[in-house]
């Protein structure tokens, strides 16, 4: 079957509406925050490796803006649509350094400033009632805990989207 653009259109889309339900059902829920987000980047996979990263990009653009749009949660919809959902595209290109600490050290680095960026457009921007207190009420060390455990969660998901990218390409192959 060819691979027209009215079918890469239709697999963004679906995929696109996935990633906005997984969003809301991550705020629904409460507990999302953090695993909605990661769960929602794993979705750019099949237009990431099928389409490249103009189209991967382009479903990334749809479901962050959809999410902003539709998600309650400002914390959820903005770690997606800042921290995690660019993050598979990015890596493609992150992971052509050679260098496997340096390639560590960049992934870390763009996710860390990624995440400070979204705390500070929070705090300054959206004011959620009772962020302020949630993240500077426990002190320092609650800080780095929490900055360890984030860290943790990325490097996790960074794991997870390796392995699923390898399944994916391994399934395409076998089809074709």
């Amino acid at each position: 079957m060819p691979n027209t653009q009215s079918r890469r259109i239709a697999l963004c889309g679906v995929l696109a509406a996935l990633g906005v339900a997984l969003l809301l059902a991550g705020s629904a829920l409460g507990i999302g925050t953090y695993a909605a987000p990661m769960l929602t980047c794993f979705l750019l996979i099949p237009a990431l490796n099928d389409y490249g990263p103009a189209t991967a990009l382009t479903q990334y653009a749809a479901t962050a803006l959809l999410g902003l749009l539709l998600v309650p949660d400002p914390e959820l919809s903005l770690f997606y649509a800042l921290a995690l959902g660019p993050y598979p595209v990015v890596r493609v290109f992150l992971e052509r350094l050679r260098r496997p600490v340096l390639r560590r050290a960049a992934k870390f680095a763009w996710f860390n400033l990624t995440v400070a960026a979204l705390y500070a457009l929070l705090l300054l921007v959206f004011a959620p009632p009772g962020l302020g207190a949630e993240l500077f009420g426990g002190g320092v060390w609650y800080l780095a805990v929490l900055a360890g455990m984030i860290n943790l969660a990325f490097w996790l998901c960074d794991r997870a989207l390796a392995a699923l990218t390898a399944a994916y390409r391994l399934r395409r192959r076998r089809r074709r």
